[in-house]
């Protein structure tokens, strides 16, 4: 008489529970993308670009070549934007806008993680996804938080650039 395996667990419950329990613990280190690997130093440069040059010192030439043309940001606060140049503008209009009191953001970089996207065994995109922390920075004051926000972006692989295609920011707790 043949046992199978799920007939098995089936007559095993705790057995089963802690089978999917260490399956689905493990699933996502596995598929995760080793921090040394040149996708996700890729992508963690990207991030730079988009967050130290560009949010952070305002240097919008630095990554708007990034920037798919039909990009959608959905931020739980501030709303959906749905194209490339409406972000560029609230980048310039809302991040850059005040010198007094300018947004900063630093990246938690523990939290950083890249999942590739494959299809027929070919690389075509990614999942980045991290937590950032948000600072105001005023003349004569020391740098202060005002909230933390964890970010998924997904990128594709388009003439063997990197476009950033989706943005989701969410949980800001501050």
């Amino acid at each position: 008489m043949k046992i199978y395996f799920h007939q098995y667990l089936l007559k095993r419950p705790n057995k089963a529970f802690f089978f999917l329990l260490a399956f689905f613990i493990t699933l996502p280190v596995l598929s995760q993308e080793a921090r040394d690997s040149e996708l996700f130093q890729i992508l963690k440069k990207n991030d730079s670009l988009l967050f130290d040059a560009g949010f952070n010192h305002c240097d919008i030439a630095a990554f708007e070549h990034l920037i798919g043309e039909d990009l959608e940001f959905y931020h739980e606060e501030g709303g959906l934007t749905t194209n490339k140049q409406d972000f560029l503008n609230n980048v310039r209009n809302n991040i850059c806008s005040s010198p007094d009191k300018k947004p900063i953001r630093k990246l938690d970089a523990p939290s950083l993680q890249v999942y590739p996207l494959y299809q027929n065994g070919k690389l075509y995109g990614a999942i980045q996804k991290g937590r950032h922390d948000f600072f105001i920075k005023e003349p004569g004051k020391e740098l202060y938080q005002t909230s933390t926000a964890l970010f998924t972006h997904v990128w594709l692989l388009e003439d063997e650039k990197w476009i950033l295609k989706r943005v989701l920011s969410y949980d800001h707790k501050g």
